[in-house]
């Protein structure tokens, strides 16, 4: 005597397997296409696969432009003031410029 499966189970097997369909021709590719792209990243390290991020700085580049002119040139003016002929040929040089 065979056994059978009951007849509810039977009837859901039957049910299920008839309600599977198949892939478009679209769906294909694009399983192929990603099962290519997965295929590809096995065996190597996540280090090769992606790139560190650079380092940003917090501060701004024109930022730091503007302060270096800033402490650079005042420092300059200061020391035009201490060495005075530095200074008379600088305000010679732009006497002469704008004039």
């Amino acid at each position: 005597m065979r056994h059978r499966a009951p007849r509810l189970l039977q009837t859901i097997l039957i049910s299920s397997y008839n309600t599977i369909q198949a892939q478009t021709p679209q769906q294909r590719r694009a399983n192929e296409r990603f099962a290519k792209l997965e295929a590809a990243k096995r065996g190597k390290s996540e280090l090769v696969g992606k790139a560190k991020p650079k380092p940003k700085s917090p501060v701004p580049i024109g930022w730091v432009v503007l302060l270096a002119f800033v402490v650079c040139g005042g420092m300059l003016f200061e020391l035009a003031k201490v060495v005075p002929e530095l200074w008379a040929a600088i305000s010679a040089f732009v006497t002469k410029w704008t004039s």
